[in-house]
This record gives structure tokens, sequence and C-alpha cells, in this order.
């Protein structure tokens, strides 16, 4: 009897010192990874939404959410490039956060996913660069097409499925294409 409430002291006293460091180690971190989190965002917002790097991008809140953003090629605000949302899609193991920019009639002008962790040589070469190229070969095929329109060829779509990773593939997708409806008809209601 006495060995049981010895392991148990023992493994609780374990317990609240690992609890411990690991709230203490995140107190520590969480600011690096929010400035990088912010950090990616930003650049991704200049990604998507092409010649703004010397405009100026704002955010449309609704209270404190961020809705979408609205881009402009000078800090005048005097020439509309157009929006970017943010489009969340449940993928095959991981909510995979792309950022899309869509100009004001709906063509993709850009994406850039933000954070996935789907599975390692399938679904993660949603972001692979081929050998000679700078930028992501499965994210050039939706630049120039219609945002409300896109799906995979799987669904008879124009926009190639990554091989052995379909899931992923329709997850952003239809992600795209569910976030910007969304977007698209609210700035319609406020703008008739």
């Amino acid at each position: 009897m006495r060995d049981i409430l010895r392991f148990g002291a023992t493994l609780t006293i374990v317990a609240l010192i690992a609890s411990g460091s690991l709230a203490w180690i995140n107190k520590i971190t969480r600011p690096r990874i929010l400035l990088q989190q912010e950090t990616e965002l930003n650049n991704g917002l200049y990604s998507v939404l092409p010649n703004s790097d010397k405009g100026k991008i704002d955010p449309v809140l609704d209270g404190d959410a961020i809705l979408y953003y609205k881009g402009y090629a000078d800090k005048d605000k005097t020439e509309f490039i157009g929006y970017a949302l943010l489009a969340l899609g449940t993928g095959y193991s991981s909510t995979i956060r792309t950022l899309v920019g869509i100009d004001p009639e709906g063509t993709i002008l850009g994406i850039k996913i933000l954070f996935q962790q789907e599975t390692p040589g399938l679904g993660t070469r949603c972001e692979e660069i081929r050998s000679g190229e700078t930028t992501p070969w499965w994210q050039e095929q939706f630049i120039g097409k219609p945002s409300l329109g896109i799906a995979v060829d799987k669904d008879n779509g124009d926009i190639e499925s990554i091989t052995g990773a379909t899931i992923t593939s329709r997850a952003i997708t239809n992600s795209i294409a569910e976030q910007a409806k969304t977007v698209l008809d609210r700035i319609d209601d406020t703008h008739p």
C-alpha cells in the first residue's frame, strides 16, 4: 500500500513539473510564434495581391474579426486591386489555411498556403516547387480562374488534383470557392 501511495505521489510531482514546464515554454515562445504568423500573413497578402507591395492593404472588420482585406496599388487608395481572403478547409490530417487574392469580378489573382500539416510526400505537394521553377506548381493553376466556379478535375473542374492527395486538393479548392462566394455576396450586399 505504501508503494502505491509513493508511486502516486511521484507521478503527481512529475506531472506538475511537466505541465508547469510546458506552460512556461508556451509563455516564452507564444509571442515569437504570433510574430512569425503575422509576418507570413503580411508576406502572403503581398503575394496574392500583385502590385500591392507599394500600395496599401486594409483589413475589413466586423467587430474584432477580420472578414477580408482590400488591396490598393497606391497609398492614396485610388487604384483598387482586389480582395484577399482566408479560406479554411479540412484536409486529410489538418485544417488547411489558404490565403487567396481575387479581383473585383472574382477572378483569382494568386493563392498561398499559410498552414497545412498534410501527409508528407502526398498532401504536402500543394506547396511543392518543381526543379527550375520559383513558385509552387499546384497553386499556379488557380491564377486566372473564376473563384466561384473552381473545382478539382475529379469533380469535373479545371484544377488538377494532386496524385494521391485528392482530399487535400478538394479541401483547398472547395474552401476557396466557398469563402469567395461568402465574401463576394457580402460585398454585393453592402455595395448595391
